[in-house]
């Protein structure tokens, strides 16, 4: 019983994780309809921000500020640059799909050339201790995953429900064209909605490099799982998110410890999940059903 805990606590620290980076993908989604495949990529270069700045001497905390406040800058440069001048994603879904998986591309590239292909090491944001929960040791970094996922939350919750620009933002998301009309900067708020996106990435970032080691394919296994969160969740949720990221944490946790075959198969757990979804409720737990007007 105490493994089978221990097992599923590191699932759930990795499942907060995995929620941040579904929290940035339900946000790009809400406001274009579409899935950002750059999202990882993202996230992965406002990472490799972190450490040039933690490199060079500033505390983590304030790198990790910076960071994020660089890919905010990315995020919206991104969309600015290469989303926006092909058009509305609601009236050209395929081209700006293709864009996404363009700069998904981009970006690796990019910083390829800019910090090299060796993988590069970060410290833990909470440190390398432990505390004792129910009888196991979990580490703090795990802890502080689950803390700052619900700080985020939070924050999204008040932004969405408790001020005028988040009002603004749900209804570009619900109807670009009619917010458009009555005096809404749509453009500028779909480039606010990339940037929050990067920027949430950069957290998913910073905890996952300390275990896997910060390198330019660093996000590219942890977005399928991030896919899997909202596709559980509903991609349009952020409460969603969260609970497919903790959900998919805990499956790909457990699911190799006491299902032999999936011990070499660690993102099985993961597609079978996106397929399971997708046959039987393709909203997802918390998701609306998309009505079309005929």
């Amino acid at each position: 019983m105490r493994d089978f805990l221990q097992i599923l606590l590191v699932g759930i620290g990795d499942g907060a994780v995995y929620a941040m980076l579904g929290l940035g993908l339900v946000v790009i989604y809400r406001s274009t309809g579409l899935l950002n495949f750059a999202q990882g990529e993202m996230a992965m270069f406002s990472t490799f921000i972190v450490w040039t700045m933690w490199s060079l001497g500033l505390p983590m905390w304030l790198a990790v500020l910076g960071g994020m406040a660089g890919g905010f800058c990315v995020g919206a440069l991104v969309h600015q640059v290469a989303v926006r001048p092909v058009g509305d994603p609601h009236e050209k879904p395929l081209a700006v799909v293709i864009v996404t998986i363009g700069l998904f591309l981009g970006l690796n590239g990019a910083a390829q050339l800019i910090w090299g292909t060796l993988d590069r090491s970060m410290p833990p944001l909470f440190g390398r201790g432990q505390v004792t929960v129910f009888g196991v040791a979990v580490a703090w970094q795990k802890i502080g995953a689950v803390i700052v996922l619900g700080v985020m939350v939070l924050l999204f919750y008040l932004l969405f429900q408790h001020t005028k620009l988040g009002l603004a933002m749900r209804a570009v998301a619900s109807n670009s064209e009619s917010a458009s009309l009555v005096g809404i900067p749509v453009p500028r708020l779909l480039m606010l909605g990339w940037g929050l996106a990067a920027a949430v990435g950069t957290v998913a970032g910073v905890f996952i490099a300390p275990n896997l080691g910060l390198g330019t394919n660093l996000m590219q296994l942890t977005l399928i799982f991030g896919f899997a969160a909202i596709t559980l969740g509903g991609f349009d949720s952020l409460v969603g998110a969260v609970v497919g990221g903790f959900v998919v944490g805990a499956l790909s946790s457990v699911m190799p410890r006491y299902i032999t075959i999936f011990e070499k198969m660690p993102l099985a757990p993961a597609f079978i999940l996106i397929l399971a979804v997708l046959l039987f409720r393709p909203e997802g737990l918390f998701g609306k059903k998309q009505v079309t007007r005929v």
